[in-house]
């Protein structure tokens, strides 16, 4: 078999142009490509580590934020609370001077009308013992004929009316 003979020379002819092909392959990529590709690895790298830094930049600041706002807030619900309070205490207070103003023509009412009711018990009773002193001279004129003074008469109602 010729072909098995000439073996060994195809042998090294291959592995020569199998050795050219692969160093060129290597220094194409290698010092080519490779150098290329790891700088726009190394960018991509120092892009998510700056991207990464500014998200916690910003979460750090958001959370300051936050912070102030939440003493805002508190400081806002505390002042309307005071408000709240003071409002409550002057519409209670506005509320009770209103009472007491009412109270007071209440009271100025009750004192008029138990002056009027006073006097007219007084006016009644004088009445009364007007009309019963003349009752009573009467009865007595008609009972025993004795004339009584109207006076009299009057002065012993009264006595009998205090008793």
């Amino acid at each position: 078999m010729p072909q098995i003979s000439q073996l060994p020379m195809v042998f090294w002819s291959q592995l020569f142009w199998l050795l050219v092909i692969f160093a060129t392959v290597f220094f194409v990529i290698g010092r080519g490509m490779l150098p290329r590709i790891q700088s726009t690895v190394d960018a991509r790298e120092r892009k998510v580590a700056e991207d990464l830094e500014r998200a916690q930049a910003a979460r750090v600041a958001a959370d300051e934020t936050e912070a102030q706002w939440r003493v805002h807030m508190d400081a806002a619900r505390a002042e309307a609370a005071r408000l709240a309070q003071e409002a409550k205490q002057a519409s209670a207070e506005a509320t009770e001077a209103k009472v007491k103003k009412a109270a007071d023509k209440i009271g100025l009412k009750v004192d008029a009308a138990s002056s009027k009711i006073r006097e007219a018990v007084e006016a009644a009773r004088a009445e009364i013992e007007a009309v019963a002193a003349e009752a009573s001279q009467e009865m007595v004129h008609r009972l025993t004929g004795i004339n009584i003074d109207k006076k009299e008469a009057a002065a012993a109602v009264k006595a009998e009316f205090h008793v």
